[in-house]
């Protein structure tokens, strides 16, 4: 999404390792249990509690299951921008993803990547995101029409599945040119079963391979045989079309290789549609869910999203000429972004000895990043678990470091389609908010979820209410 300029951050010195880093002593026993039989949720506080204890740099384990985790902004910097070659995205954590993404943009390092980065790249220039604006107000004015007889009923529905399924949709008309509305559905379930199944083998790393015919592991497999049914379905069709439709697959299927001329393969594209469909939706999807409950749970921030909704649009559809004067709902987005960024947590290799702040890196480790955690830091947020939009005012923001807030992570590798969901969600508010409030349903006990991406805990149950 959106990419920000490095101010106000001191650069940290790196110099000859001359520190220990801190942690909790290795009991063998007691790690073995948790990371076979913990529940989900415990990582976002085992995260946060060790980063009170402990400090901005912490050292968990031992052997395979030797881990850094960094919280400060600099040393944050340090592994996605100033030594980046150093932290690579391979290790065994996003090797997991690879049945979703294969050697896609999401896994793939060096060459590999910068290659396909520049193939996809022009799909999310700016002038050619604004020709993706009116794809996706039509398929938020088709969900409003599904909407429109349960608000009559009163009738309660799930909102974060009504989020993935309206972006599911847009994601397929916008990068694939296709409706893929039909299919949202079986899609939105295959890949709860997907990315369950990623949060079961990241969390309990003595479970069955993938390989063992298990119950778990045959409803993973059957998953991905959906997923690959509707990526070879949707490559199949362009490619007998045989025309440029100016989306990203007809993109990645005319481009070839300045050396050799090859182009991809089917198998080589599967690994990008299957990728674009997955990250392309789910993420937005997750944090609109949660910005529907932080409205609801802040009446006063919900007004002043409709005062400037009225005062922007007058009850019209909004265009792209309108995002860049939705300020204040960028701004709400941006918040939510903050307190519950769907990527919570970031993985990498350490391929290098290396040295941060005068600790040392030790290579063959697994570098830990967390948004979540750096997003709630006490030096840089003041009432870090409190929801206030206004953090994100231009001045504010100056004063921050770069890397106290990087939902879509940072350096060359930061989500290539940031700006393509923030202006998707200012879209799908802006168009909502006009026609409803949406309250939740009393009764609900709503957590975070950290199942690959951050998703509300059993849905976000509301009603419907016309202004």
């Amino acid at each position: 999404m959106h990419a920000q300029t490095d101010t106000g951050s001191a650069q940290p010195r790196l110099r000859r390792p001359s520190k220990t880093i801190p942690g909790p002593p290795v009991r063998f026993r007691t790690l073995v249990s948790f990371l076979a039989f913990g529940s989900p949720r415990d990582l976002l506080s085992f995260y946060m509690d060790a980063t009170r204890r402990y400090g901005d740099i912490v050292h968990f384990g031992r052997g395979l299951y030797s881990i850094c985790f960094v919280a400060h902004p600099d040393y944050v910097k340090h592994v996605l921008q100033d030594n980046l070659h150093n932290y690579p995205k391979k290790n065994r954590f996003n090797d997991m993803l690879k049945p979703l993404a294969g050697e896609g943009l999401l896994t793939s390092d060096g060459e590999a990547w910068r290659y396909r980065r520049r193939l996809a790249q022009p799909a999310f220039h700016r002038q050619r995101l604004a020709g993706f604006a009116t794809g996706m107000t039509e398929a938020t004015q088709a969900m409003l029409a599904r909407w429109a007889p349960l608000a009559e009923r009163g009738q309660a529905l799930d909102v974060s599945q009504e989020m993935r399924r309206v972006t599911l949709s847009i994601v397929g008309r916008a990068l694939f040119s296709a409706d893929i509305g039909a299919d949202s559905d079986e899609m939105g379930r295959a890949l709860t079963v997907i990315f369950e199944h990623f949060n079961h083998r990241f969390r309990h790393l003595l479970s069955w391979p993938d390989s063992v015919p298990t119950p778990r592991n045959r409803r993973f497999h059957t998953a991905i045989a959906t997923i690959d049914r509707l990526s070879y379905r949707l490559i199949a069709e362009h490619r007998r079309a045989d025309t440029d439709s100016g989306d990203l697959l007809s993109m990645l299927i005319a481009a070839r290789d300045e050396e050799t001329g090859q182009g991809l393969s089917d198998r080589q594209l599967r690994d990008e549609v299957g990728t674009f469909l997955a990250a392309g939706h789910e993420t937005t999807a997750v944090t609109l869910s949660w910005v529907w409950y932080l409205l609801s749970k802040h009446p006063h921030i919900e007004r002043q999203v409709h005062a400037e909704l009225d005062e922007v649009l007058g009850g019209r559809t909004p265009t792209v000429e309108d995002i860049p004067r939705l300020r204040y709902t960028r701004m709400v987005i941006q918040e939510t972004l903050r307190l519950y960024p769907p990527a919570w947590a970031l993985s990498r290799g350490i391929a290098d000895n290396d040295d941060i702040d005068g600790y040392p890196i030790p290579a063959g480790a697994l570098m830990v990043l967390s948004p979540y955690v750096t997003h709630r830091h006490p030096a840089f947020w003041d009432n870090p678990e409190g929801f206030e939009p206004e953090r994100f005012a231009p001045e504010r923001v100056a004063e921050r470091p770069r890397y106290a807030y990087f939902p879509f992570g940072g350096g060359p590798r930061q989500c290539i389609g940031n700006e393509f969901a923030l202006m998707e969600a200012q879209l799908i508010i802006a168009m909502v908010v006009q026609r409803y409030r949406l309250q939740l349903v009393p009764g609900q006990h709503i957590e975070p979820d950290p199942i690959a991406t951050l998703r509300p805990s059993s849905g976000v149950q509301v009603t419907l209410h016309a202004r």
